[in-house]
């Protein structure tokens, strides 16, 4: 499917051309005309709003159309990273942190430099953004890394890029979906079916440069 190049943020209010409180079937056009959807920040309820029923509707539709191979990017930004966290999770998973009006830099894990988000981001940026206070929090609740980490849906979902903290809890800052969303039930189903746990059985060369190996 080839999209437009437009996109659309869903606002408390009204965007530029629809408002948000229109029919399923509305939202259904309208993303079939957009090629990526924002969800900012505000001050709405996260379960009985209008902004949260059209995210839940974006949502399930981003999903899926990236599981029919059509890329459909979704962004959230401060309610919209909340937003993001109960439409996966099924749980609102936030605590309250002493995060209002506070510049910080950003601490980032590991996963940071193979995630998408921050690949092509210059050296220098990097730095400033890991050594100086550049990030805006604006926000009375946060999921915390140990909210995280606690919730098998987000683990399995995503991958955290940087955390932060306020003096008393860490919380994540940053967070990319995982390009495959299949994953074994628990860590122990995953070991179980790690390669080296089994015992290779050569059947046979079909060419110079490819050979056959079953795995039981």
């Amino acid at each position: 499917m080839t999209r437009s190049g437009r996109h659309v943020c869903f606002y408390c209010g009204q965007t530029s051309r629809t408002g948000i409180n229109r029919t399923e079937e509305e939202y259904t056009r309208l993303f079939k005309s957009i090629n990526g959807v924002l969800f900012p920040g505000g001050r709405v309820s996260l379960k009985s709003s209008g902004y949260s029923r059209a995210a839940a509707i974006f949502y399930r539709l981003a999903l899926e159309a990236n599981s029919n191979g059509d890329y459909f990017p979704v962004w959230g930004t401060c309610l919209g990273f909340e937003m993001l966290t109960l439409l996966t999770s099924g749980q609102l998973l936030l605590s309250r942190t002493d995060t209002k009006g506070v510049a910080l830099p950003l601490d980032f894990t590991d996963d940071a430099r193979d995630g998408r988000l921050f690949r092509g981001f210059p050296e220098e940026l990097l730095k400033s953004l890991a050594t100086e206070r550049l990030t805006e929090n604006s926000h009375q609740w946060s999921l915390t890394t140990e909210n995280f980490t606690k919730s098998e849906r987000l683990r399995s979902f995503y991958r955290v890029l940087s955390t932060n903290s306020d003096g008393q809890s860490e919380f994540v800052s940053t967070l990319e979906a995982r390009k495959s969303w299949h994953s074994f039930p628990s860590v122990e189903e995953e070991e179980k079916a790690l390669i080296y746990r089994h015992t290779p059985e050569f059947t046979g060369t079909l060419t110079p440069f490819q050979q056959i190996y079953f795995f039981d």
